[in-house]
């Protein structure tokens, strides 16, 4: 099932999506991935999703995010795969929604797309082991890990390229039945493929960077992690539209906008 938060009438709500409507449901995001009984929390209200404002699915307390985990990835670069993950922190004001603006900082002359496939834990996760690790996750989501190119490079460290508002698109929803192992993942700038590869293709499945992460920090309901970005990644520009889809979630489309 698809969950999803919407704004109707200036009311954040949260709801099931079903092709192109949205059924009410009387619950959190959170209570929604963990309900046995999703259909005890419908409401007799139904809404088109263009009458309806998206906004993201989640709001996490932190972002975790893995930097080299794809394989075709660390070809395109010619780079040795990494013997464990390689993990920084995006905070959770750099979330932003389907169809919101990412806005291009003053401070960057070369702002790039990443698409990934983000995990949305579903309850308190600390030294889960990889065979658990389903447990945990409560659902899947389309994430864009916009980067301050530059500014990576001028600090060597990458908080500050990762870290300004907006840099973290998050949605359309969360689906929470499918195989991680085996999701097309792409993206599209300006309708164009910039990006085209399959989880499959991931250095660390999504069960071990659960239990890798979840050894040094205690992951909270909510709680997201990026799992890395496939080969293509390049630059974007003011007035450009992305989109990241993933095979069973949808497309999160965003445009870049001027600060």
């Amino acid at each position: 099932m698809k969950i999803i938060r919407f704004l109707k009438d200036n009311h954040e709500k949260t709801g099931l999506l079903e092709d192109d409507h949205i059924i009410e449901l009387s619950c959190s995001a959170i209570e929604a991935i963990n309900s046995k009984a999703i259909n005890k929390l419908k409401k007799n209200v139904n809404y088109k999703v263009e009458d309806v404002k998206v906004i993201p699915p989640v709001l996490p307390s932190k972002i975790v995010c893995v930097g080299l985990n794809y394989r075709d990835h660390a070809a395109e670069l010619n780079m040795e795969l990494p013997e464990e993950p390689i993990i920084f922190m995006k905070p959770p004001t750099s979330v932003s929604g389907h169809l919101d603006n990412v806005i291009y900082p003053a401070s960057s002359n070369q702002v790039d797309f990443e698409g990934e496939l983000g995990i949305v834990l579903s309850k308190e996760a600390k030294n889960v082991k990889s065979e658990d690790a389903a447990d945990y996750i409560g659902g899947y989501a389309a994430l864009n890990d916009v980067t301050a190119r530059d500014l990576q490079r001028k600090d060597g460290q990458w908080t500050r390229a990762k870290s300004f508002d907006t840099f973290c698109p998050i949605g359309p929803c969360i689906e929470t039945d499918l195989d991680p192992m085996n999701q097309n993942i792409s993206l599209k700038l300006n309708g164009e493929f910039k990006q085209k590869s399959n989880t499959k293709n991931m250095i660390f499945n999504i069960y071990e960077l659960v239990e890798f992460i979840s050894n040094i920090m205690t992951l909270k309901p909510g709680d997201v992690i990026a799992t890395g970005t496939p080969p293509g990644v390049g630059p974007m520009n003011i007035g450009d539209t992305v989109e990241v889809e993933i095979e069973e979630i949808g497309i999160l489309k965003n445009f870049i906008k001027k600060s």
